[in-house]
């Protein structure tokens, strides 16, 4: 039951992403999340009266800086706007997935996988690969076919997909729709500078991320005869003192994006860029952090990165109750079942708000039980789905 709601929420998402135009539309109008203030389009920040550094000029359709420790929004630039993601979709992708795939397990290659175009690492279809490599080409080379194959790697495509855009809701990103689990730009894919943040903060999260993001170098096993040379793109790693991890985008429609993390003196700061002209993303990037250390406490924040959707409270009460109407409930939800659709029933005029309403119906344990539903539903892959 849970993965079929799961998998429904997830290809509704697509199916509506995918009936809009191919420019990337504007958000909805309605209260920011985050804060007020965050709903503006321009450079949003707040000065004190004393002295304090201004903000760098940065060339960026959108941007954010924040702190990952206090969730504080220290400036930002059209933070809620919708853009193309392009590669650093992939952290999504990656905290999405790392819960939910045994990093031990062999995934074979599909024939999908390895045709996408501009696939990087090469895989080979019928060729199996470690769970664990395909994260660390993932993030580090930014592998389109790796992608590919961990989103397969849950059962189907369209599964992976339902998990990833299942994770944005819950990470209340209502900005991001994912259409594919690489970044390369499709019809309705959208994210925001705000929504990047909020990605890289759940990432700061989990060591598992942080091990494979911080990879500088390695192998990546082909086939037994061959091998390629992995390095990680963000040169942040490299050339910025306390760096923690990141990544970097690129398409001709995207333009340059990223997402860089540091700390410093006890101080997480994320970045999140969107729109860049090319080769220019880590520089600004680097500017933005280096303005954000030197002001962060000093400036009153625009906004505040948002928690994670928490599961409603236990009732006593209403757990009594629900012990003595167990049964009736049960015949009732067998009842539901057998009927119509809501989609049906409501003649598909609710789309979007459905798949939004489950996005934040339901909590981490639910999705957990959704993806343990997940990998007993899959055939050749399934031994990849992690098992709790």
């Amino acid at each position: 039951m849970l993965r079929t709601v799961l998998a429904t929420a997830g290809a509704v998402l697509v199916a509506a992403a995918a009936m809009t135009p191919a420019a990337v539309a504007s958000p909805a109008t309605g209260p920011a999340i985050g804060g007020a203030q965050l709903s503006g389009h321009g450079v949003l920040v707040n000065y004190p009266s004393g002295s304090v550094p201004r903000l760098p000029k940065i060339k960026a359709s959108a941007w954010v800086i924040a702190d990952a420790g206090t969730g504080q929004v220290l400036a930002a630039k059209d933070p809620h706007g919708w853009y193309r993601p392009a590669s650093t979709l992939k952290v999504l992708t990656a905290i999405s997935l790392i819960p939910a795939l045994n990093p031990n397990a062999m995934v074979v290659a599909s024939k999908q996988a390895t045709t996408v175009s501009p696939n990087i690492v090469g895989l080979l279809a019928g060729h199996a690969y470690k769970v664990s490599d395909l994260f660390t080409a993932l993030l580090t080379i930014s592998a389109n076919d790796a992608a590919m194959a961990l989103a397969q790697a849950t059962g189907s495509l369209s599964q992976g997909m339902a998990v990833i855009n299942a994770e944005a809701r819950h990470l209340r990103a209502d900005d991001t729709v994912a259409i594919t689990p690489n970044g390369l730009d499709a019809p309705g894919q959208h994210t925001s500078a705000y929504d990047l943040a909020l990605f890289a903060r759940q990432g700061l999260r989990m060591p598992a991320f942080l091990k494979y993001d911080q990879t500088t170098s390695g192998q990546f096993q082909i086939s037994k005869k061959k091998s390629v040379g992995l390095w990680n793109q963000n040169s942040l790693l490299s050339t910025y003192p306390g760096a923690l991890g990141g990544k970097i985008g690129w398409t001709n429609a995207a333009g340059a994006t990223y997402v860089g993390m540091a700390r410093r003196h006890g101080v997480t700061l994320i970045v999140a860029l969107l729109h860049c002209p090319a080769l220019t993303e880590i520089d600004a990037g680097k500017s933005l952090l280096n303005w954000g250390f030197s002001v962060d406490g000093k400036v009153r924040p625009v906004g505040t990165l948002a928690g994670p959707v928490q599961p409603p409270a236990a009732n006593p009460a209403s757990s009594r109750s629900d012990q003595q109407g167990a049964g009736q409930r049960a015949d009732q939800a067998q009842s539901a079942a057998s009927g119509p659709s809501v989609l049906a029933a409501a003649g598909f005029s609710c789309v979007a708000l459905l798949a939004a309403g489950i996005g934040f119906a339901y909590s981490r344990r639910q999705r957990s039980a959704a993806r343990r539903s997940a990998a007993q539903g899959s055939t050749a892959q399934g031994s990849a789905v992690r098992r709790p």
